[in-house]
């Protein structure tokens, strides 16, 4: 799906919270969601979940949803899949997502997602569904798994649409993406567009939110993306790890030769990783970060990196082992969010099935 997760830094005025309706207030409404993947690594957070509670306070209407819907075009445990989406709204809170300020809620228990994705589907072609540059990605992870006898599902084909739904359901006006994905807006903003000339005008084109800051690598491979689905137990800090964890990983980090610490991405990714995550989560720059590494070798300043990623860390692990312990909160906190999440849905999707000609 569309990662609405890797978000970050966006500069806009800060607006009073407003309160629910079903037009988006003024200054807009921004909409993302996260797949319940389990707990978030280092580079969730930095490259998205922390930007996320930026935005609480900088538009007046937030929403923030588990798209569980989204996970089951993989094979899930459902037990699993329980587990993973208490433990993502655990994490959520804990990294300071308040439900006071933005709608947390879970994607499937809003079934008006699902209705206006067969909607929009009916409404997309093939051709457009096949220039989709997921389409080839997805092509190639269906080519690869019919090899080992499981030819993948519908639902991989097609989660673009129901991911427009996901934004359009709400009439979002921004969605929070990298540089590299805004491209993933544009089928949502063309079912905009199809359906508004068709039935006459309802739903805003939503607009990218662009991040600034770096993305956050594997440690064990600086060319890729830090990732859950990496092999390599050390490649990947996730939030909830222990602060021996952290420096192992980061001790085992893979560098160069050459012992001083400089920001150099092309020709030095390995420590340049470090650097952008000395920087993201001590809140500098990278040149002020090579700055404190002066005079250190590239040992010394792993220590230093590691120092400053457990002082980043601790209080959200420990809250999200808090709130683990109270699954109930967890639960209390998603159907509160669901509900004010169909507040705004339902009217949505009655103007559609009205201009359709449902009822």
């Amino acid at each position: 799906m569309i990662s609405y997760d890797n978000l970050e830094d966006c500069s806009r005025g800060t607006y009073d919270r407003q309160s629910d309706s079903e037009e988006p207030p003024g200054g807009g409404r921004v909409f993302s969601g996260i797949q319940p993947t389990g707990v978030p690594h280092l580079g969730n957070y930095l490259g998205a979940l922390e930007n996320w509670v930026a935005l609480q306070s900088q538009y007046p209407s937030v929403l923030y949803s588990i798209v569980d819907l989204h996970s089951i075009t993989q094979p899930q445990d459902p037990a699993q899949l329980r587990s993973n989406i208490l433990d993502m709204a655990a994490s959520l809170l804990a990294c300071g997502i308040d439900p006071k300020r933005a709608i947390l809620f879970q994607q499937s228990q809003v079934s008006e997602h699902a209705e206006l994705s067969w909607i929009l589907g009916c409404l997309t072609s093939m051709p457009r569904l096949r220039h989709l540059p997921q389409w080839k990605i997805v092509g190639a992870v269906i080519t690869m798994k019919s090899k080992q006898k499981n030819e993948g599902s519908v639902g991989l084909y097609t989660y673009p649409v129901l991911q427009a739904a996901d934004i359009l359901l709400y009439k979002s006006t921004h969605v929070p993406v990298g540089e590299d994905q805004v491209q993933h807006l544009e089928l949502a903003q063309d079912l905009a567009r199809i359906f508004n000339n068709r039935y006459g005008d309802l739903f805003p084109e939503p607009g990218a939110l662009l991040s600034s800051t770096r993305k956050v690598k594997s440690l064990r491979d600086p060319s890729a993306k830090m990732s859950k689905s990496d092999p390599h137990v050390m490649a990947t800090i996730s939030i909830t790890d222990s602060p021996d964890d952290i420096a192992l990983k980061i001790r085992r980090a893979v560098t160069d030769f050459t012992s001083e610490v400089t920001f150099d991405p092309e020709k030095r990714p390995g420590v340049s990783n470090l650097v952008t995550i000395h920087a993201a989560v001590a809140k500098i720059g990278a040149e002020e970060a090579v700055s404190q590494a002066r005079g250190l070798d590239t040992g010394a300043y792993k220590k230093l990196v590691t120092e400053a990623v457990i002082q980043r860390l601790t209080p959200i692990r420990e809250e999200i082992e808090r709130l683990r312990s109270d699954r109930a909160h967890l639960e209390a906190v998603l159907t509160r969010g669901t509900l004010r999440a169909r507040e705004l849905a339902a009217p949505v999707l009655n103007e559609v099935r009205r201009r359709v000609g449902f009822c």
